[in-house]
């Protein structure tokens, strides 16, 4: 087996593992990039992307319907075989030529197949015809493989086959019910997403919907989810699951109650794809999040780095894409013997996963997120005040549908007089969160917020709102 060196190894071909590569290879380091799927990775094929084209037709079909003028002209549902079709577009039939060609273009080589860690700074490709591979790398291993769905130790799951994300975004055939277990943001979107196709869903979250974020968040999602028609059961937990005769899953419930469905979806949780990687070559843990410093270099071992789902620090593919051009920048310039920026907001560092961390949930309402909740804050030792706002009252709001209904939350920093926290909730939220990070990232005083005027007759009026009550 003859050995390839490169200045830099990544593990995985996702967006996140795409993003340390390219900015490697602009810096001027050789690189190379093992993939043991579809180039483009999980967001591309099987959760961002296909997610969002499915969810997009019965959002636009509510939205139409809630103003006057076009509501009459609505007088179907969603035509789910269309919106399957435009999903298989999106996802270029999961074929990755297209990405295949983009690294092409870029200069970064392309290994297929699983890679493990075979000593330090070696990685061996065993690819599916079993051929091996053995890569060398000067620098730097960057691990860059994402997570997969958690499955709960719950009896009799495992014997039924339940859906994961993967199986909930890449359907063919809608069944016309599904059980879906836990409410974080998989839950909830799905659960909108398969009301919207006319299936019978049940939601099981023991903790509630949307659990981390502010409570009014997951409370307006459970009720459009009950006005569309669904099942939300919250305090219990599954305690069985069985499969029977005539194809149903039927699900225990810790109250005594059954739930019946065609199939159940699982999204309790994330675990990370480290179980097969070789990290007890290194001395870690089989199977565990990689735990790196704020350069993504794994502690302890400083050739190796974790960027992405892997590292646990905040499972979103922006984020990771964030924290994949700093790797990349930041291994650079070690390669190099470059100076490396490693103050807070600096150049090699992923501040914002600490402080500044969007996240849009597209449910109906759409729930947008940045920074700290309040009870975030509290629990941090900040001095706040948190300031709220009917999005019904703000004149843009009713440019976009008859009778809106939303809510605004500011969590600010009395102390620096800054917003260290934002969470909207309502249509078409999730273009409100960028401005709300910006001023988050930037620590723009709320004086100086006063001179950023929003247009008018639009949502971002909000601004203006908050800062009068905070006046106030």
């Amino acid at each position: 087996m003859t050995a390839r060196e490169y200045d830099l190894i990544v593990i995985g071909a996702g967006p996140v593992g795409e993003n340390v590569a390219d900015r490697a290879k602009q810096a001027g380091l050789s690189v190379v990039v093992v993939e043991s799927e579809l180039v483009g990775g999980e967001c591309s094929y099987w959760a961002c992307i296909p997610s969002k084209a499915l969810l997009r037709p019965g959002a636009a079909l509510r939205a139409a319907k809630r103003v006057r003028g076009a509501a009459h002209a609505v007088t179907g549902a969603v035509d789910v075989a269309g919106a399957l079709l435009r999903r298989d577009e999106l996802v270029h039939h999961w074929d990755d030529t297209s990405q295949v060609e983009w690294l092409q273009g870029a200069g970064i080589d392309l290994v297929r197949g699983h890679g493990r860690l075979t000593g330090e700074r070696e990685v061996t490709v065993s690819a599916a015809d079993g051929t091996e591979t053995l890569l060398l790398a000067r620098h730097a291993v960057a691990v860059s493989t994402g997570s997969a769905a958690l499955l709960p130790d719950i009896p009799g799951l495992r014997d039924v086959t339940p859906w994961t994300s993967r199986e909930a975004t890449g359907v063919h055939d809608v069944p016309a019910s599904l059980a879906v277990l836990g409410g974080g943001t998989v839950g909830a979107e799905m659960a909108t997403l398969y009301a919207s196709f006319g299936s019978q869903v049940t939601v099981i979250a023991r903790s509630g919907l949307l659990r981390g974020l502010e409570p009014f968040a997951g409370e307006a999602v459970t009720e459009a989810l009950t006005d569309a028609g669904a099942d939300v059961r919250t305090g219990v937990e599954v305690d069985g699951v069985r499969r029977e005769a005539d194809g149903q899953v039927v699900l225990s419930l810790s109250d005594g109650s059954e739930v019946r469905a065609a199939e159940v979806l699982v999204a309790t949780g994330r675990v990370p794809r480290t179980e097969d990687l070789g990290l007890e070559t290194v001395g870690l843990d089989p199977g565990s999040w990689l735990d790196v410093d704020d350069t993504l270099r794994v502690r302890g071992v400083d050739w190796l780095y974790g960027v992405g789902d892997v590292n646990h620090r905040a499972l979103l593919t922006h984020q990771g894409k964030y924290q994949g051009r700093i790797a990349g920048d930041v291994i650079a310039a070690r390669a190099r013997a470059a100076e490396v920026d490693e103050a807070p907001w600096g150049a090699h560092v992923a501040t914002a996963d600490h402080a500044a961390v969007p996240q849009v949930i597209f449910t109906d309402p759409e729930v947008a997120s940045v920074g700290h909740t309040e009870a975030s804050a509290r629990a941090a030792g900040l001095s706040i005040r948190v300031i709220d706002y009917d999005l019904y009252w703000i004149a843009g709001a009713s440019e976009i549908a008859d009778d809106y209904q939303g809510r605004a939350r500011a969590v600010i920093d009395e102390e620096r007089r800054v917003i260290v926290g934002a969470t909207f909730v309502g249509q078409d939220v999730g273009e409100l969160l960028h401005a709300a990070t910006i001023a988050i990232v930037g620590g723009v005083p709320l004086e100086r917020l006063w001179h950023a005027v929003p247009s008018y007759p639009t949502i971002s009026e909000v601004w203006l709102r908050w800062l009068e009550e905070e006046k106030s």
